[in-house]
């Protein structure tokens, strides 16, 4: 399952530098697969759909911080726990349940990205 950030979310930037995947974004600013991974060429996303790693892909949240679902792994092959919840002062990073993956689902997510 994904990680998600909720309207709670104060705009402190703590969970930004903490993905190891680069899926945390500042709200209303773009998303792209190739940023703070290995993709490059055409990735198929959740949905089905291909896309160029460079792609820019339309931000999910203006208002607050928001994580691209497509490249969160709940910190899975990298830390004992999601990163961006760790440090979240303020509790906003809760699990998306529009996005339900096994832990092998994401780990196999993680290999694409890094490989």
């Amino acid at each position: 399952m994904a990680i998600k950030i909720t309207d709670e979310c104060i705009n402190c930037g703590a969970c930004e530098p903490e993905c190891p995947n680069n899926a945390i974004y500042e709200g209303g600013i773009e998303w792209k697969m190739a940023d703070g991974t290995g993709v490059s060429g055409a990735y198929t996303l959740m949905n089905g759909s291909v896309t160029e790693a460079n792609t820019p892909h339309d931000p999910i949240a203006i208002d607050v911080y928001y994580i691209s679902p497509d490249k969160c792994t709940e910190c899975q092959g990298f830390h004992e726990e999601p990163q961006c919840a760790a440090v979240c002062p303020v509790d906003c990073c809760v699990p998306d349940e529009m996005y339900v993956e096994t832990v092998e689902q994401l780990l196999e997510k993680k290999e694409k990205m890094h490989l």
